[in-house]
């Protein structure tokens, strides 16, 4: 039996990438001391007023369907948000509610390019991105984000990049996996490339809320003369620590909104009313545990960089948010990916190959923050001994 191309298009673009972490499972079923630093999983529980307004939700019958665009509450809740912290008005017929960011992602791109199209994004990129492009039969252009420039995109590359069939670039800051905030000045020379080039600007901003003391956060959506081409996604997975509620949406034109409409209503045709109810609570309220993770991550990420660049050769990048540290692992002579498989057989540190996000990454490591303190620090002690073999 056959299948659609969207199967073969997509082929090693999946589980695989995530070989080390699923290896790093196997081995702690059979009794091995392991820790895992390869997923984004929050390290805490989400709020408790999260949990109780999802239960009296349910409780009290809002389990029925959802309007397309998803609950007028939970939309009216995100315009007033949008419109409070980017400076201009947004109202709820720019927003439709969609499980998760990745799903809201998926929806967006479907809506705006197909095959013979381009799309520009950073390399590196999360892990799913790709997949999404060429799902919808269009071709990813990666633009490299070079670690001297602190990973940033940098207008200039992205220009050189551009070519008759550049239809969308994409976007993500705060930066998975490298940590990385865009400024002000970088969106500006982006959005003159978008301009110039007539095309759509699609944000990923799910790590808006993780960005750590003195750096501050800047949004494409911010800037009025990019009002008529910017679409961002986001949810609540990463601000209030639920990822499992699938909870996300998409804000941007009234047009385009009313063009993704019937996608998302052959899709899903709306959220779930119980937890798109605890969601508008959690957005009105603001999120309990966002501090306490930007807090907890820095932290962490400046004793990394402390115990593996005391003697180890190793160098990690400080990241500015979210819950990731990159670390360059060059100076043992390997790969990213050859050291991370490695470092899991010899010591049961799992850590997530650069390569499994891009080029630009292939002599790096991503290591989640998301560990207790103690642990991170013995995993970091293991990965300092390691490295020393290879000196």
């Amino acid at each position: 039996m056959a299948f659609s191309t969207v199967t073969e298009r997509l082929t090693g673009l999946g589980g695989a990438k995530w070989r080390v972490h699923e290896r790093a499972g196997d081995m702690a079923r059979d009794g091995r001391d392991v820790i895992r630093l390869t997923i984004g999983e929050p390290d805490t529980a989400a709020p408790p007023a999260l949990i109780e307004d999802t239960a009296a939700a349910l409780a009290a019958g809002r389990t029925a369907y959802s309007s397309g665009r998803g609950e007028a509450g939970l939309r009216a809740a995100l315009a007033a948000q949008y419109t409070a912290r980017r400076g201009r008005e947004f109202t709820p017929d720019q927003v439709i509610c969609l499980p998760g960011t990745q799903t809201a992602l998926f929806a967006v791109m479907a809506a705006l390019v197909e095959a013979g199209d381009e799309v520009l994004t950073g390399d590196p990129m999360y892990a799913t991105y790709e997949g999404v492009i060429r799902a919808t039969g269009a071709d990813m252009v990666p633009v490299p984000l070079r670690p001297e420039r602190g990973f940033r995109m940098d207008a200039g590359d992205l220009a050189a990049r551009i070519t008759p069939r550049s239809r969308v670039i994409l976007l993500n800051t705060p930066h998975n996996p490298t940590g990385a905030v865009l400024r002000r000045e970088d969106i500006a020379g982006i959005g003159a490339v978008a301009r110039a080039h007539d095309l759509w600007i699609v944000v990923d901003e799910v790590y808006e809320e993780l960005v750590f003391d003195g750096v501050a956060f800047a949004s494409p959506l911010a800037d009025p003369a990019l009002a008529d081409r910017v679409i961002a996604v986001s949810s609540i997975s990463k601000s209030h620590a639920a990822p499992g509620l699938r909870s996300g949406w998409c804000v941007g034109p009234r047009a385009f909104i009313e063009a993704l409409l019937p996608l998302a209503e052959v899709m899903l045709f709306g959220n779930q009313p119980f937890i798109a109810d605890a969601t508008e609570a959690a957005i009105r309220r603001g999120s309990e545990v966002a501090p306490g993770m930007r807090a907890r991550f820095d932290a962490r990420a400046r004793a990394l960089k402390r115990v593996l660049e005391a003697d180890s050769g190793l160098r990690v990048h400080r990241p500015e948010a979210g819950m990731f540290a990159m670390v360059e692992v060059s100076a043992t002579g390997m790969s990213g990916a050859g050291w991370a498989d490695d470092l899991l057989e010899r010591t049961g540190v799992a850590v997530m190959p650069g390569a499994a996000f891009g080029q630009t990454l292939e002599s790096w490591v991503r290591v989640a923050l998301t560990v207790e303190d103690d642990r991170l620090m013995e995993a970091a002690a293991r990965m300092a001994d390691h490295a020393r073999i290879f000196a």
